[in-house]
């Protein structure tokens, strides 16, 4: 599931290094990778060794020379601190267990004054227990969601400042229950 475009927003410039967490089959590095330059780097992690495999064959097959994927867990991304520029995520952060971990991770590989734009899944409201325990809720993004102010108090946690939630809109609404399902574009910086 992906619930926004978070590299249009991130305003990226020619020379910087940005990573994308939960990358899949590249989409969002490719697009980075373009914004950056020849001069620049967009790297990709995810845990599957096999979409890291199938885009890296699609970066060589395209020729994207300023591109790199790489196996690894967001909670403990496999780069030293310091390195990049920018950090993006598309619909991933929710899927982890320990989010703070995650925003605790992203902010050790950023550089000072280096910038994030996750988009994610947040709710509003509850969401019951069988959705929670449900592994097809989890893979479609929606079993690990938090509240909202939660999910942004995690951020804060985490060291970030400038929080701001840049977009907004209800992905699936459960009138029964009063809770919506946002797909939310945050940005923030270090």
């Amino acid at each position: 599931l992906g619930c926004g475009n978070p590299v249009n927003y991130l305003e990226l410039e020619k020379g910087e290094k940005v990573l994308d967490l939960g990358s899949g089959l590249g989409i969002d590095v490719f697009l980075a990778s373009d914004k950056v330059g020849p001069g620049g780097r967009a790297v990709g992690i995810d845990a599957s060794e096999e979409m890291v495999q199938n885009a890296t064959k699609i970066a060589k097959r395209n020729g994207y020379e300023n591109v790199e994927f790489k196996r690894g867990e967001i909670e403990e991304i496999p780069f030293e601190r310091e390195t990049f520029d920018a950090v993006t995520s598309n619909c991933v952060v929710n899927l982890s267990t320990d989010k703070l971990r995650t925003y605790e991770e992203i902010y050790r590989v950023l550089k000072p004054d280096g910038r994030i734009l996750i988009s994610d899944i947040v709710i509003d409201g509850e969401l019951p227990d069988e959705n929670r325990k449900n592994p097809e809720a989890w893979a479609s993004c929606i079993g690990g969601a938090v509240k909202k102010a939660e999910y942004l108090d995690i951020i804060e946690k985490a060291g970030f400042e400038n929080i701001d939630v840049i977009s907004q809109s209800t992905f699936e609404s459960y009138e029964e229950l009063e809770t919506e399902i946002l797909s939310m574009q945050v940005k923030a910086s270090k």
